[in-house]
C-alpha cells in the first residue's frame, strides 16, 4: 500500500485520536485512546501513549509500521504544546521516533478552531479539564495563551469549577459562606453525608484531590435548579471564557470582522442555555459581528484539515475528510478506503 500522505492527531488530556489519510481526503485507518494524564502533557509516557494511537491507526489501516514513518505528514496537535519550546521538545521527540517523514506541532485548540469553521481563522476556546484559547488573523498571524493553570493566571475547566463547588460546600457548612444545595450535593456524590466528611478523604488521599473534576455536571445541575452559589460558579466560568476570547480577539486586530468563535470541549456540553446565552452577549460587546459556535465534530477533523492544509490538497479533498471524519466513530473500524 502507497504510504498515507497525512497522520492527523489530536491529542488532550482525556482522549487521543489518530487518524490516517490519503491526499484526496480518504480515511484509511483510524484509532482512539484514552489521554490519562490531566497534569500536562508533553510528557514522555503521554507520547508514548500517542504514539500507541498511531499504530493502532496504522493496523486499522491495514499495515504493520515496523519501524517506519506511517505518512508523509504528522499533524499534531497536542495539549501541553503551549510554548514555542513545548512545541520544538514535542517535536524533536516524534522526530527521533520516526513516525512520520516530517511534522508539525500545534496546540490542541487550533484543532478545535480548524473543526469549527470553513475558514482558516478565528478564535477557540477549549474548556475541558481546564482552559485555553488561541486565535489565528487572517493574515496568519496566531494568538495563544501559556496555559499554564493558576501559574499563567487561568481559570477554568472541570477542575476549577468542581474546586469551587467544593470550597462552597466546605464553607456553607462551617458558617463562613452563604446557604447551597452543594453543602449536601457535593459530598453525596463520594457517599459521604457532610464536606467535611469528604475533605479528611481527600487529605488522607484516601479520594484523589482531582477526583473534584466529577462535580462539574453537579454544579450544572445546582444553578438550572436556581442555586445562587452553584449559577455564580457557572457565570464565573462564563465571563472568563469570554475575556479569554475577547483578548484574542482584540490582540489579532479582528473585533470589526464576522469572526468564527468556536467553543470546544466537554464544559460545553451541559445544556445550559442560560450559560452559552452570557458567552454570547459577552463576545457581542468585543465583537458585534462575531458567530459563536459550539463545536459538535470531534476536534481530529481540525487536525486533519490544518494537515490538508498544509500539503495543499484540493477543497474536495477537505470535504471528503471532514465528512468521513464525522461519519467515524473513532475508536471502532470506521468505514475507509483501501489503497
Amino acid at each position: 500500500m502507497r504510504k498515507p500522505a497525512l497522520l492527523a492527531v489530536d491529542a488532550g488530556g482525556s482522549k487521543i485520536d489518530a487518524v490516517l489519510l490519503r491526499r484526496d481526503g480518504n480515511v484509511l485507518g483510524a484509532a482512539r485512546r484514552r489521554g490519562l494524564d490531566h497534569d500536562g502533557t508533553g510528557r514522555e509516557s503521554f507520547l508514548e501513549r500517542i504514539a500507541d494511537a498511531v499504530v493502532a491507526a496504522s493496523r486499522d489501516a491495514g499495515f504493520e509500521p515496523d519501524h517506519q514513518p506511517v505518512a508523509e505528514l504528522g499533524m499534531y496537535c497536542v495539549a501541553g504544546a503551549d510554548l514555542p519550546a513545548d512545541d520544538r521538545r514535542i517535536a524533536g521527540w516524534f522526530r527521533r521516533r520516526g513516525l512520520t517523514e516530517s511534522d508539525v506541532v500545534r496546540n490542541d485548540t487550533f484543532a478545535v478552531l480548524r473543526a469549527g469553521t470553513e475558514r482558516t481563522w478565528g478564535v477557540a476556546v477549549v474548556c475541558g479539564y481546564g482552559t485555553n484559547c488561541s486565535g489565528v488573523a487572517p493574515n496568519g498571524r496566531t494568538f495563544r495563551f501559556p496555559a499554564f493553570g493558576e501559574l499563567s493566571g487561568d481559570w477554568g475547566g472541570g477542575h476549577d469549577i468542581g474546586a469551587a463547588a467544593l470550597w462552597h460546600s466546605v464553607r456553607a457548612e462551617d458558617g463562613r459562606g452563604e446557604a447551597t444545595t452543594l453543602r449536601t450535593l457535593v459530598p453525596k456524590h463520594f457517599g459521604f453525608a457532610r464536606p467535611k466528611q469528604l475533605t479528611e478523604a481527600m487529605y488522607f488521599d484516601r479520594i484523589a484531590e482531582r477526583r473534584v473534576v466529577e462535580l462539574t455536571p453537579i454544579v450544572f445541575r445546582a444553578a438550572a435548579a436556581n442555586d445562587a452559589v452553584a449559577r455564580a460558579i457557572v457565570d464565573r466560568q462564563a465571563d472568563e471564557i469570554v475575556r479569554m476570547a475577547g483578548v484574542a480577539v482584540r490582540r489579532l486586530h479582528i473585533t470589526r470582522l464576522d469572526v468564527d468563535i468556536v467553543l470546544g470541549g466537554g464544559i460545553f456540553s451541559s445544556g445550559d442555555e442560560n450559560f452559552l446565552q452570557r458567552i454570547g452577549r459577552g463576545l457581542a460587546e468585543v465583537a458585534r459581528e462575531a458567530r459563536v459556535r459550539v463545536l459538535d465534530v470531534p476536534p481530529v477533523v481540525g487536525a486533519a484539515l490544518l494537515g490538508l492544509d498544509t500539503i495543499g490538497a484540493r477543497p474536495e479533498a477537505q470535504r471528503r475528510a471532514r465528512t468521513a471524519l464525522v461519519n467515524t466513530r473513532l475508536g471502532a473500524h470506521p468505514r475507509r478506503e483501501r489503497g
